[in-house]
């Protein structure tokens, strides 16, 4: 489980750009005769996409240094498609998601994204607009709770996995041309890890002044009351020697197998039922882990270093953007782009 060292922040942000007048880019009274498909185009939306890819791209390095572990990563979800050879892409977006240790890094690299996202568009024809998919704060630490937790988890004791799920991770082995092993799973996945062993692992490549470590939601829970980061073992394969990787495939083949992930879900499970007991039954353990969480907030929720959410109270989920939507019709499974529920889906002016 976690010790001091928790998850970062995750913010993840759809910018879109749309060419409201490409009409207007150049006079046509220019040409000396009326030739629509001789005019010079508009840059459009496709040209502003790509632009925004490769500027970013070289203002990655100006971000932040890489003293400590941050990461920033994109994905197209709408690529500006056309109905006509000659008219400019109207509509294109991209999604930025990045990771980092503090929420001022996070503002940082956003000031890097939104002033690239104004450029592009001011030399493309397009405007630039953004909606917010996330913005997550850094996990705050509860020793109490961490303290708590991990005597109990001796007590449910670490996971063991049946036949079903070993002969499984042997199967796959074998259709990877492997000699199957007699247990094909790490062995960290059955043995329980102290806090402490866990906290030098992740701090092993850490600066000293980095207090957190790649993201996850739970860091929301933090911020309300005092909170411990349980981690239960799901298998991964043995490898044959140093260096091997698997493919995704294999562990995501496992994480479908009942028999492979309910041992780590069960005893992660015992330990919080009996951690809740622990709450409710001994009043000193409860009293510790709140007391320790005013001291961190400076004073409990709303206290002089308590972080509140960074999104506002009336959000409008992004449920409605442009993901692929999976759906059954009479020819099979399919998938459609869904329709945004106001307008294109493009969010505010950047």
């Amino acid at each position: 489980m976690t010790g001091e060292t928790h998850f970062g922040a995750y913010w993840s942000a759809v910018i879109s750009f749309e060419a409201e007048a490409p009409e207007k880019w150049v006079d046509p009274s220019l040409m000396p005769i009326d030739a629509s498909h001789a005019i010079a185009r508009c840059p459009g939306a496709v040209d502003a996409l790509c632009l925004m890819y490769t500027t970013t791209k070289y203002t990655k390095e100006a971000m932040f240094p890489h003293s400590g572990s941050w990461t920033l990563n994109e994905f197209i979800l709408g690529d500006g498609g056309a109905t006509s050879d000659n008219l400019p892409p109207r509509f294109s977006q991209i999604q930025y998601s990045w990771r980092s240790s503090s929420l001022a890094i996070q503002e940082q690299i956003w000031k890097v994204l939104a002033a690239n996202a104004r450029h592009v568009a001011a030399i493309t024809g397009c405007r630039a607009f953004v909606r917010w998919v996330t913005k997550t704060r850094v996990g705050l630490p509860n020793t109490a709770m961490t303290e708590l937790t991990w005597a109990n988890l001796q007590e449910v004791g670490a996971p063991a996995y049946p036949e079903e799920a070993l002969e499984f991770g042997r199967a796959i082995q074998r259709n990877l041309g492997l000699e199957p092993m007699q247990d094909p799973f790490i062995a960290s996945v059955s043995r329980l890890t102290p806090p402490e062993e866990n906290e030098a692992k992740l701090r092993a490549g850490l600066p000293p002044w980095q207090k957190h470590l790649s993201a996850d939601d739970y860091v929301e829970y933090s911020w309300h009351c005092p909170t411990v980061r349980l981690l239960a073992a799901r298998p991964r394969l043995r490898p044959p020697q140093p260096g091997y990787a698997y493919p995704a495939w294999a562990y995501n083949a496992l994480g479908g197998l009942p028999a492979a992930v309910d041992p780590g879900m069960f005893v992660a499970g015992r330990t919080m039922a009996l951690t809740l007991l622990d709450l409710a039954a001994v009043p000193d353990a409860l009293a510790a882990a709140q007391a320790e969480f005013r001291e961190r907030t400076g004073g409990g929720v709303g206290g002089s270093r308590w972080v509140g959410p960074l999104l506002p109270a009336d959000f409008d989920p992004p449920v409605d953007l442009r993901w692929p939507e999976y759906v059954s019709t009479p020819r099979g499974e399919e998938w459609c782009i869904p329709t945004p529920h106001a307008g294109t889906g493009a969010g505010e002016p950047l």
